[in-house]
């Protein structure tokens, strides 16, 4: 991902705002497969 820092604030770290943003997409990532297999389990063990 190229970041375009001609009209960005100087003052912004981008490098740390993009590592922020990779580990927010993969708890994102991690929390829907977990809600989908307790999910798939509930409906295999619950019913």
């Amino acid at each position: 991902m190229a970041i375009d820092l001609s009209g960005g604030n100087p003052n912004m770290d981008y490098g740390q705002a993009e590592h922020t943003y990779k580990q927010f997409l993969l708890f994102a990532k991690v929390g829907v497969v977990f809600l989908v297999l307790l999910l798939a389990g509930m409906a295999f063990f619950l019913t």
